[in-house]
């Protein structure tokens, strides 16, 4: 690996990062098949998980409040192993 004046890539970069290819809608869509809206809104109360919910609120929340995207991703990459592949197109 080389390195570049002495800093590494960031982990965030790396193939075996569980969101590494994975976009946060996919992230929302997930989460939300496998736990719902209300257990996501308890885990992360944000009002576009409590409130008249759905994925295109919530991403253009999570969008916009680093704290509360970090929360999600940090919670599906928890859970990344649990969920299986996703199917390529074509």
């Amino acid at each position: 690996m080389r390195h570049f004046h002495g800093f590494m890539p960031t982990p965030s970069n790396h193939p075996r990062d569980p969101l590494h290819g994975v976009t946060l809608e996919t992230i929302v869509r997930r989460l939300v098949e496998r736990h719902g809206w209300e257990v996501m809104g308890s885990r992360v109360p944000i009002r576009c998980f409590l409130l008249d919910p759905s994925v295109q609120s919530s991403l253009t929340f999570l969008r916009k409040t680093p704290w509360a995207r970090t929360k999600v991703e940090d919670w599906f990459a928890e859970e990344a192993t649990d969920f299986p592949p996703e199917a390529k197109a074509g």
